[in-house]
């Protein structure tokens, strides 16, 4: 199967992250939680990752780089550890359910205000977001504006430093970096950072089951699990050291271990894959628009997304179309981002999102395309 679809996840790993969960599933023990040599070097493996992970984003030390096993648990960390009763916070209309759905929960429970900021049409036409209507919604009791750094549903990068400076600095600055981070330069310190949530089985070329949240040392967190840590075993409170304190229970090694490997990957490729990622979006946009039938909805970007939609077909039909005819893989639908849908007039239809990899090749696109020219045609149903 052509595999479009890295967005949802990274279809396809370097033999590095590979290698590294192989030998972890042979030859495992549990960091830190026992004296032996085996358990030890394990850990040092899983600290090697914290500082990989604080040094490639430019975070605020080790200690600061709390494990969790994808990106909305970072998120909820970070959301339910900041956000309390009386408290105000401004999202944006890119994010991410994974954002709006705590923020929901801790306006019912909470009693937390949270306002959407609105897109706005930018010098290119593009939708996006606008610092002054972030700053237009700021009350004096907000305490947080969170921002994606990269849409999920069309590729969009919003400017996270010309929002950061619209913002006080009373006003903690979180990012929800699942499709940006790995695509696009996410410096905690240079952009003002508070909280920064990472998938690692997207751009970060991790296995599933791997993410964290790296916070700055403005920003306090209370756990959200409780139990064993290995540590202060004596006490009945958790540790009040990080990350300990927000780490109970079992690590997932092999996942960290391959969070380390993909780090490393992209430390010494990066550059060239975000390129490689516009050059490919920007190569399928220029035949999508050789078929009339299509609407695009992106810019080329270096997350590779591109999000599209057909004249008069479901987004979900073209999908499955391309999946059980073609063998190709792309994403259907609403791509659990309301607001941004609503934002585009997609909510009815939905959008196909295609998502590429640097593995993937400009081969591949022309396959697709002339799947999509087939499709528009005859409705996909034709020899």
């Amino acid at each position: 199967m052509i595999y479009f679809d890295n967005a949802a996840t990274g279809g396809k790993k370097p033999d590095s992250v590979i290698t590294a969960v192989t030998s972890a599933l042979r030859v495992c023990a549990n960091p830190g939680r026992s004296g032996h040599k085996l358990s030890l070097s394990c850990l040092g493996i899983v600290q090697e990752c914290r500082n990989a992970l604080s040094d490639y984003f430019d975070g605020y030390g080790f200690e600061r780089v709390a494990f969790t096993k994808n990106c909305t648990e970072a998120l909820n960390l970070a959301l339910f550890g900041t956000l309390e009763k009386g408290d105000h916070a401004i999202a944006t209309a890119m994010e991410h359910n994974s954002v709006l759905r705590p923020l929901e929960r801790l306006q019912k429970k909470r009693r937390v205000e949270y306002d959407i900021c609105p897109l706005s049409a930018s010098e290119n036409r593009e939708k996006t977001i606008d610092p002054n209507a972030v700053k237009k919604l700021l009350k004096p009791n907000t305490k947080a504006v969170i921002v994606t750094a990269c849409s999920n549903v069309n590729g969009a990068i919003p400017n996270l430093y010309a929002i950061k400076k619209a913002i006080p600095k009373n006003v903690l600055f979180i990012v929800d970096g699942a499709q940006g981070g790995g695509h696009i330069p996410l410096k905690m310190k240079g952009a003002g950072i508070d909280l920064l949530a990472l998938a690692g089985h997207k751009g970060l070329f991790a296995m599933q089951g791997s993410g964290a949240l790296l916070f700055s040392d403005r920003v306090e967190l209370p756990p959200l699990l409780y139990g064993g840590t290995g540590t202060m075993s004596f006490s009945l409170d958790m540790p009040e050291f990080y990350p300990d304190n927000l780490e109970a229970g079992t690590l997932s090694f092999p996942a960290i271990y391959s969070l380390l490997e993909g780090i490393r990957y992209l430390s010494a490729y990066g550059k060239q894959i975000s390129a490689k990622l516009k050059e490919l979006a920007e190569y399928f946009l220029s035949g999508l628009k050789q078929l009339p039938a299509y609407q695009s909805y992106s810019a080329a970007n270096e997350s590779g997304i591109v999000a599209f939609a057909h004249e008069n077909m479901q987004s979900e039909f073209i999908a499955s179309l391309l999946s059980s005819k073609y063998d190709i893989a792309v994403r259907g639908g609403l791509h659990c981002a309301p607001f941004m849908h609503e934002a585009l007039g997609t909510q009815e239809g939905g959008l196909v999102r295609v998502s590429f990899s640097h593995f993937n090749t400009k081969a591949e696109i022309d396959e697709l395309l002339l799947a999509l020219k087939n499709v528009a045609e005859k409705g996909g149903f034709s020899d």
